[in-house]
């Protein structure tokens, strides 16, 4: 397993070494190097690195405050960039603007105020597709075969949904440009029990169709069961980096981020 030189406790500063990336479309869409980012004056991340091939599934877990957001944010361009490089099918995107990254195929929903309380599902779904002339029906039509309640809702308020229907409205907006990489902050906080399975199914559902994702969750045990690859962070530096079931099943891990 990929882990920082002789296991150094959580707060310690060690870097993980780096393992071989398996390409699932033969072709690497994502590269972080060096990445150090934080709000304003204030560091949080500290040389971190991260990879996510074509179609790929990745997690990245860790304590709280170890700076997961902020890696999305960062890649998202909403963070202040303090050094690194984001490189994105090839091209250096560090440093662009939220607007300007949509526009590379990069989706992105954030844990919170995800969705437009006072507009309708279909307005939604359509400031989705803000930068283009017209909303692609296409795009709609995909969006609500894989959410059909976002159909049978589209003229509902999005503020009188229910948590889980509103993160499935935030990422059908997030798809409504048809991005090559999602990026999902925390998507089953704050949804009942019973609708987690659900919302990861439907993750697992995006990714099979060969869109790749980048997430963010705190439920670290089931979202490293499901996903291809998984980075563990600790005090805004990676710690370890492997398979996510490899992650899963390492008694060291487990005792130290995953509660043993």
């Amino acid at each position: 397993m990929s882990a920082d030189t002789e296991r150094d406790p959580p707060s310690g500063d060690g870097d993980v070494s780096r393992k071989t990336v398996p390409d699932r479309e033969g072709q690497s869409l994502l590269e972080v190097r060096g990445l150090d980012a934080g709000y304003g004056d204030l560091q949080i991340l500290t040389d971190v690195d991260m990879d996510v091939a074509g179609g790929e599934y990745v997690t990245i877990v860790g304590p709280n405050g170890a700076g997961k957001s902020t890696v999305m944010k960062s890649i998202f361009g909403l963070t202040s960039h303090m050094g690194g490089t984001v490189t994105f099918e090839g091209e250096d995107i560090t440093g662009l603007r939220p607007e300007e990254i949509i526009h590379e195929g990069i989706g992105y929903v954030p844990q919170n105020d995800n969705v437009f309380a006072s507009l309708t599902v279909r307005e939604n779904l359509e400031m989705g597709a803000y930068i283009l002339d017209s909303v692609p029906q296409d795009a709609l039509d995909a969006v609500f075969e894989r959410f059909p309640i976002l159909e049978e809702r589209q003229s509902q308020k999005a503020g009188t949904m229910s948590g889980g229907q509103q993160q499935m409205l935030a990422m059908g907006r997030a798809l409504m440009l048809e991005p090559s990489l999602l990026l999902l902050d925390e998507p089953s906080a704050g949804l009942a029990p019973d609708f987690v399975d659900d919302m990861f199914d439907r993750i697992d559902a995006i990714n099979d169709d060969g869109t790749a994702v980048l997430m963010v969750e705190q439920n670290a045990k089931e979202a490293l069961r499901r996903c291809d690859r998984g980075y563990v962070l600790a005090n805004g530096r990676n710690r370890y980096m492997d398979d996510g079931d490899v992650l899963l099943n390492d008694e060291q891990v487990r005792k130290d981020f995953l509660g043993g």
